[in-house]
């Protein structure tokens, strides 16, 4: 066997035990479907008496809106909307293959799948309702980036789906909390109670992915360490970042730019989910040889090292031109 096999399988090893304890444990942090909200829960009744008073009520915030601020939202939806992707990737871990496994790991999977599922079903509803965005060029966006595909560049390494999925969990967390903020403060307070419930399930599926890491680093410390070195010595890549609308090629750099300028994720937030992973999994207090030493000692000063690029980085957005997009029908943001 190769080195890269043996890893894989001692991975896979330490994964199945976490199963029957870690994983079943937190099971928990699923809301039962008839417990869970739901889109509907948000938006007006169209099947009432008064469904078009209701509408009209619905709508007037959204007349508020900023054309950044619907840039942000537009761009979070298609990256929720994409979620099939992320699904298949996570099944490395899961390996639910025949879809009713009732493991620990398959039930985790398939419940995160469909709690994550209303969070593109309510935005996107949200979107359509409003009549401020351009639905078929949203529309056409998501098809595109389904169709493209997702990597999140986990190959041959089991915990770095771990890694991963903790630090973006932890991502969207951030970015629907302050779209939501932003809508609350341009008068939309629907909005807000959405951005913010959505991030409320963001933060219980942070907290497993989180929590499952942490139950690796204490059973294989070595290998672990290192697989979240190699992560996060690239660049986390954005779930979002092959999106397309068949007109801009840049798509995600120049929506990346607008929620950069709106404070909705930013470098200092980056760097703030390094550092809150490190010290979480508790990376400095390790002892440790060799290759997971050298990435424990980069883990260790990752993220001073991001935040001292912040200010430059914040510069060269500020010096961006505003671009079209085709989500709003062509106005610049």
């Amino acid at each position: 066997m190769s080195k890269k096999t043996d890893l894989v399988e001692l991975q896979r090893e330490v994964l199945k035990d976490l199963e029957a304890t870690d994983v079943r444990d937190s099971l928990s942090l699923l809301i039962p479907p008839d417990k869970s909200w739901q889109p509907t829960d948000y938006l007006p009744d169209l099947t009432a008496p008064d469904w078009y008073e209701q509408l009209s009520a619905f709508r007037e915030p959204a007349k508020g809106l900023s054309d950044e601020v619907l840039v942000v939202l537009i761009g979070d939806m298609v990256t929720e909307e994409a979620l099939p992707s992320y699904s298949v990737a996570l099944n490395s871990i899961a390996q639910d293959y025949e879809g009713t496994s009732s493991a620990p790991w398959a039930r985790w999977l398939r419940g995160w799948t469909a709690e994550e599922n209303r969070h593109g079903d309510l935005l996107n509803a949200f979107l359509r309702l409003t009549g401020r965005v351009e639905m078929k060029a949203v529309e056409r966006t998501v098809h595109h980036l389904l169709n493209s595909g997702f990597n999140p560049r986990t190959q041959e390494d089991l915990y770095a789906g771990l890694v991963y999925t903790a630090f973006q969990e932890r991502a969207t967390k951030i970015s629907h909390n302050n779209v939501g903020k932003l809508a609350a403060a341009e008068g939309n307070v629907a909005l807000g109670n959405i951005c913010r419930r959505i991030a409320g399930d963001e933060a219980r599926h942070e907290a497993f992915y989180t929590r499952m890491m942490d139950a690796v680093m204490a059973r294989d410390p070595e290998n672990g360490t290192i697989t979240a070195g190699s992560m996060l010595r690239r660049v986390i890549a954005m779930p979002g970042r092959l999106m397309y609308d068949g007109k801009d090629p840049d798509l995600f750099d120049h929506f990346a730019v607008v929620a950069q300028r709106l404070g909705v994720y930013t470098v200092r937030d980056y760097a703030s989910i390094v550092r809150h992973l490190v010290d979480t999994w508790n990376i400095a207090d390790r002892a440790l040889t060799g290759k997971a030493a050298r990435a424990q000692e980069f883990l260790c000063k990752h993220a001073e090292r991001v935040e001292s690029v912040a200010e430059d980085v914040a510069a060269r957005i500020d010096q961006e031109p505003r671009v079209q997009f085709s989500w709003i029908y062509d106005r610049e943001a």
